[in-house]
């Protein structure tokens, strides 16, 4: 398992598109995804996996760069990880999987690396864990999952593999299967280790309503969100960004533990504090930018 996945946004760019995909590294995006899968057309991969690795060679990555591939099941998956891996991505998101599909491309990385003459196990996987009716059943089976650093989740493919009509209710919320496949993310990340990312907000010309749901999702313990447009990144740059408010505080929590230690429960401004406190003020301060 690598390292968790430190970024607040993370933003698509059709693999394509030469234009959008110069115009994704001056987004301000923390992390971007060159988008192999659902941005292309079928009749377009071949060109696609071609433009993204040599994106990945001569582009100034001032952020790293990570390339959505197409699902393991389908007959584009190894013909565009032979293409990209020579041209060293920073990380691979596999979706539609499973552990058992995420364990597979593991192998796959390790045995393209080798023939590469990359170091073995520097390229990181995330998974969109939610996707088809399987993958469902193992969303808390991800610990110890070889180069994972991230889990995700999408709500649209989740529908289409549930036979939905739809995915919201007549509010406009998420219906409950969906909700329940966003917590068990959440819950599957926090058992492996690695970092909850939040899925897209389809509507990109609504700040607000991104806003609101970035905001909450980060109170939930998801630590970055995707973009599906540069606009939408500096909203969620902000909202998974501790205000100094929130830093004051968690600091003062941290320091309080340390000035007393051997104590599992300390005074602070009235209130009595214990260890889950002081593990959310160090989650606070891990969200800190420079």
């Amino acid at each position: 398992m690598a390292d968790p996945l430190i970024a607040r946004s993370l933003l698509f760019a059709p693999g394509d598109s030469e234009r959008k995909l110069a115009k994704a590294g001056g987004s301000g995006a923390d992390l971007l995804l060159l988008d192999l899968e659902d941005a292309v057309a079928e009749a377009r991969k071949p060109d696609a996996r071609s433009m993204v690795a040599e994106h990945l060679r001569s582009a100034d990555r001032q952020q790293p760069h990570w390339v959505r591939i197409n699902p393991l099941d389908t007959g584009h998956a190894l013909s565009d990880l032979a293409a990209i891996v020579p041209a060293r991505p920073d990380g691979i998101m596999l979706p539609k999987a499973t552990r058992a599909e995420a364990d597979r491309l593991h192998h796959y990385l390790t045995a393209l690396e080798a023939a590469a003459g990359l170091p073995i196990g520097g390229i990181r996987t995330m998974v969109v864990a939610t996707e088809t009716a399987p993958a469902l059943f193992g969303l808390g089976d991800y610990a110890g999952c070889p180069r994972l650093a991230a889990l995700t989740w999408g709500a649209e493919d989740s529908a289409a593999a549930l036979g939905a009509s739809d995915n919201r209710d007549e509010d406009g919320d998420y219906a409950f299967p969906y909700q329940l496949f966003r917590a068990l993310c959440l819950a599957g990340a926090a058992a492996a280790g690695v970092t909850a990312i939040e899925t897209i907000h389809g509507d990109f010309r609504d700040a607000a309503g991104l806003e609101a749901v970035a905001v909450k999702a980060r109170r939930a313990g998801f630590r970055g969100m995707m973009a599906i447009h540069p606009d939408q990144v500096p909203v969620i740059n902000r909202a998974f960004s501790p205000s100094e408010a929130e830093i004051e505080r968690a600091e003062r929590i941290v320091r309080a533990f340390a000035d007393n230690p051997g104590q599992g429960t300390i005074g602070m401004d009235g209130a009595m504090l214990d260890m889950p406190h002081l593990k959310r003020a160090q989650a606070v301060l891990a969200l800190r930018v420079g």
